[in-house]
This record gives structure tokens, sequence and C-alpha cells, in this order.
């Protein structure tokens, strides 16, 4: 995909003495009280501004943050916090701006942060009054936010339309290139899990994708109604009786190109669904009408291991088990080790995902970790993102 990229203009020095404006993703949990819980978001977004910083650039940088009402200003919703926080990690001061739309006093060299974007009225709706006012404001804008790279919003879309020149940003630019690397060319065989509580939140991506991988791996609730597809029992577990017939055409589909959805055939079981509920380990045609299938056994684990170490190119959504529950987690870290020590290039995206990498400390064995939710799994489905579509356009001139 070819888009402008920053740090190509700041090596180019077209960035010097220019108004920047970027769009980054600081949306970071807080607890109560008002402190940041969490703040990875912060730390991948300062590459950017200190490039811009770096360049000679007259820096703005803004972001949305919770879900605040457009034009009622709230404490809460304020970005306060992660001024602070921004202004530690960039050893510098950090002003908040606010009511910043008609007008932002910055200096080349300097950096401000302007106030929750989402308070503006039109942001959502992506107004284009509101993306020609802030389009206005730059000479540059930079989309750096993945994780909103799926929504057509002033701050994300508008502003890209109208502004002088519209480019990615370094964090940006490395998903549109890990995502081209995983999905438009991969390396074979191409292996994806995909894996979650329901088939219907994710059965597009499951149908995009049996027409391009060669392997499909589900896990967790949608394994049980591909297992409810394939004929075994599944007791009392989560499962979505009413997409069998979907199910099997995912089955179907892959079978008619020469590829496979492996089917668990062992599992583990308990009869609770609790941490220390008893786990037992069952063939999948052997568990009862009051089980609960938590994980995957462990002849399925070894087995979908040695399919993820010969592959090319692993896509990775959803822990295939409770993983939460350490009796529950066997599974997941099996693909989780077998994902580490591939050779494959891997791609893992979304939050349950994440919060296994970091439980296995495996972040510097995974190829690239997304940094979006929504807009991966939008990827995942074969759709274009907004800002992926307008930052390509404005490319092409």
């Amino acid at each position: 995909m070819n888009v402008i990229r920053f740090s190509d203009l700041c090596a180019q020095g077209k960035a010097s003495g220019q108004r920047v404006f970027i769009r980054a993703d600081l949306n970071v949990p807080q607890d109560d009280a008002g402190n940041i819980t969490e703040d990875t978001r912060i730390r991948a977004s300062v590459p950017c501004i200190a490039m811009a910083l770096k360049a000679g650039a007259a820096v703005m940088v803004t972001s949305h943050l919770g879900r605040p009402t457009e034009g009622e200003f709230k404490p809460e919703d304020s970005l306060a916090p992660v001024a602070k926080r921004l202004g530690e990690l960039l050893g510098r001061e950090v002003k908040l701006v606010s009511d910043w739309v008609d007008g932002v006093d910055v200096k080349p060299g300097e950096v401000v942060l302007l106030e929750n974007c989402r308070l503006n009225k039109g942001e959502k709706k992506n107004s284009e009054e509101l993306a020609r006012k802030l389009a206005a404001l730059c000479d540059i804008f930079v989309h750096d936010a993945f994780g909103t790279a799926h929504r057509a919003e002033a701050s994300t879309y508008g502003i890209a339309q109208f502004a002088r020149i519209a480019s990615a940003g370094p964090l940006l630019a490395a998903e549109i290139d890990a995502i081209g690397k995983a999905l438009a060319n991969p390396k074979r065989p191409l292996v994806a899990i995909v894996a979650g509580s329901k088939v219907s939140t994710k059965l597009t991506i499951l149908e995009s994708l049996s027409a391009n991988v060669d392997g499909l791996i589900v896990g967790g609730g949608i394994a049980n109604t591909f297992m409810l597809a394939a004929g075994l029992p599944i007791g009392k577990s989560l499962a979505e009786p009413d997409l069998v017939d979907q199910a099997k055409a995912v089955i179907d589909a892959m079978a008619a190109r020469g590829a496979q959805v492996p089917i668990p055939e062992d599992v583990v079981t308990a009869k609770t669904f609790a941490a220390d509920a008893p786990a037992t380990v069952k063939a999948a045609t052997d568990v009862a009408a009051d089980d609960l299938i938590l994980d995957i056994g462990p002849k399925t684990a070894a087995k979908l291991a040695q399919t993820l170490k010969s592959a090319g190119t692993i896509v990775w959504n959803g822990p295939v088990g409770v993983f939460e529950f350490d009796a529950f987690a066997k599974g997941t870290e099996a693909i989780a080790r077998a994902i580490a020590d591939s050779d494959a290039f891997s791609i893992a995206g979304g939050g349950d995902t994440l919060a296994a990498i970091a439980k296995y400390g495996i972040e510097k064995d995974v190829g690239y970790i997304s940094t979006g939710g929504g807009a991966f799994l939008e990827v995942l489905e074969g759709k274009t993102l907004p800002a992926f579509e307008i930052l390509s356009k404005r490319a092409a001139g």
C-alpha cells in the first residue's frame, strides 16, 4: 500500500518549521482517581512525537479518551493525566490546550497536547466543517493511531482529506507493513488462529480467512460450535447451535481448497466455570452432558503446535481456552510457545491475545503485535480501513 510516510518527510527536511498535527491513540485506562493504570499507548506514541520535534516542527498532538459527550466537558474526560505522563516520557513540559479548534499557538520545537478530540461537535460524524478547521491548523497531518483506523471521524479521516499533506506516522506505517506481509503477500503455509467466545462476532473473519489461509485454528467458544458442526458432544459448553451451518460452510470451503480446520480431538473440562474447578482431560467424543469445555487437550495442543512450527506466516487473534485460570491455560500457553519457537512471521492482535502474550513473556518472539483491536479485526475481515483508504488516495495525488 502506497502512503506518504512521515519518517520520509522528516528525513527529507520537509517537516522543519512546519505545523504538524499528530492524531495519536492515547486512550489509556485510568482508575477512579484518574491515575493512568497502563501507559503502553502513550509510550507507543512517543517515537512519532520525538521524530517531529527532532525535525524542527511545531507539534500538535490529540487523541480521544473514553466516550465523552460532544460539546460537554467533564473533568474525567480530560487528557490532563496523559499530558503529565507524556511530559515525563519526553523529558519536557507538555502543555494541555482546551478550545483549540479555531487556532493553536505553538512554535517550532514546541509540543502541545490538544484536549480530548471527541469533545468537538461533529467529531464522530466526520463533520466537513470541523474537518476543514482541523486541516487549517496544520501543514502536515500525521495519522499514528491504528486503533482508530477503522473509524471515519473528523480527526482521523476528514482532516486527512483537507490537510495540505496527509501522512502515516511510524506506528501506523508499521501496521500497514505487517498486515501486508501477513495477508497481502504471505509466506506459505499461512495459518490463522481465530478464537473467542462467539462465532457470530467473528463469522465474517472466518469466512474471509477460509478463502485464503492454509490452516484455520479455532478456539474457545468458537471451537465448541465447530465441534457441534463435526457431530461431537459439547455438554453445557458455550456455543451457538444456530450457527452450525455457517461453521460447516467454513469447514467445507477450506476442504475444497485442500486446507483444514482442525477439530479438537481432546479437551479439558470442568463441571463449573471457576478458577479452582477440578480440570479433567477427555477425548472429544467423551464429553458428558454436564461438562464445560474450557481448554483444548494436550494431544490437540501438541498437534496444533507442530502445525504452527512449520508455518510460514501466522495470524493470531484470541486465546484457545480460559487462560486466565491456570488449570485451563495449557492450550493457550502451548500455542503461544509454538508461535514463539516458529520461524514464521507472526502478527497478533486483540486485547486477550496481548494479555496472553504478556502472561507468557513472548513479546520479543512475535513478529508484530498490533496495537488495534477493532481495526485489526476489520483487516482480518478483508475490509479496507478508512484511514488506509484516505492516506492511499492522498499519496496518489
